[in-house]
């Protein structure tokens, strides 16, 4: 089954962030207008209530993991304040600073957050593969990142809300892993988590939703915000993180920032440059260090990536 051994649940992690990479594609698609936080509202609120939706009917056929009333407050509610927190000032960030250079800082500096709070949180040594795999991820966004402040204005508040994100996204990482770890369910963490935090930003959405979040083409925005990047790609994100580190799963979520890239290139015709490519390959290598299991290695390198 998915996410029993490391190497799928790594592979889960990553279709999640193959997922999460096509927001940004989505919201230049959607109708003009849109207010870049409500967008990131609605799209909580709607993944919010398809999570609790699934983890109600899963729950009726297959009850697994502890009662929802156990889950520690406090861990759900840093769940909820890290989902809102990361939402909003990833959105700030990038109408600051532009989408490339604010997803890249966001997802980019969330790595070191999560393995630094992961270990202060007792989830383990962080190992050498995955220094490794975040030293060479984190060089490649740091590469697409000059090579988008080439075509893209770097505003210092627009860089500080990203690593505000990162650091949202750690938390919330590390928070529903130790959910996780305690015997919840994913679904459960999940449903919890996203409908606490849609409360949080429901007057975000009442505020700045607007008449055009009303709209067919609002609204068709919202619905695939909430199922394709929200409910489904965090139910696979919560399935791997159950059983690889935080600190880990953050790292391949830098697939996230590569393949938004890519799909600015294929969908929205975008060309980036030399130094742009070079960073989303050594992105690329970065990512394959953890995703490919242990045993594909070199031999002299195998007891490294076992890590």
């Amino acid at each position: 089954m998915f996410g029993t051994t490391p190497t799928s649940s790594r592979l889960l992690v990553l279709a999640a962030a193959l997922c999460f990479a096509t927001t940004g594609t989505a919201q230049e698609l959607g109708p003009d207008g849109l207010e870049p936080v409500a967008v990131g509202a609605a799209r909580i609120a709607v993944g919010g209530s398809l999570l609790a939706l699934f983890a109600w009917w899963l729950g009726r056929r297959r009850p697994a993991g502890k009662p929802v009333r156990e889950m520690h407050p406090a861990t759900l509610g840093a769940i909820a304040v890290a989902v809102a927190v990361y939402q909003l000032s990833f959105f700030a960030a990038v109408h600051l600073t532009g989408v490339a250079v604010g997803t890249v800082v966001a997802l980019g500096s969330a790595p070191a957050f999560a393995g630094l709070a992961g270990r202060l949180a007792g989830d383990g040594p962080l190992g050498g593969r995955w220094a490794i795999s975040t030293a060479l991820a984190c060089t490649g966004v740091t590469l697409l990142v000059v090579a988008g402040a080439g075509a893209t204005e770097i505003d210092p508040l627009g860089i500080g809300l990203a690593l505000v994100s990162g650091s949202g996204y750690a938390t919330y990482t590390v928070a529903s892993k130790r959910l996780l770890s305690s015997g919840h369910a994913p679904e459960q963490v999940m449903a919890c988590g996203f409908g606490a935090a849609a409360l949080l930003l429901s007057p975000v959405l009442i505020m700045a939703g607007g008449a055009e979040l009303a709209t067919a083409g609002g609204l068709g925005l919202a619905l695939y915000l909430g199922l394709v990047p929200t409910a489904l790609a965090y139910v696979l994100f919560a399935r791997g993180l159950k059983r690889i580190t935080a600190g880990e799963t953050a790292t391949l979520t830098l697939a996230e920032p590569l393949t938004a890239a890519a799909l600015g290139v294929l969908v929205l015709g975008e060309q980036p440059g030399a130094l742009a490519g070079l960073g989303a390959a050594i992105t690329l290598a970065g990512l394959v260090v953890l995703a490919v299991p242990a045993p594909a290695w070199p031999r002299r390198l195998a007891p490294l990536a076992a890590r």
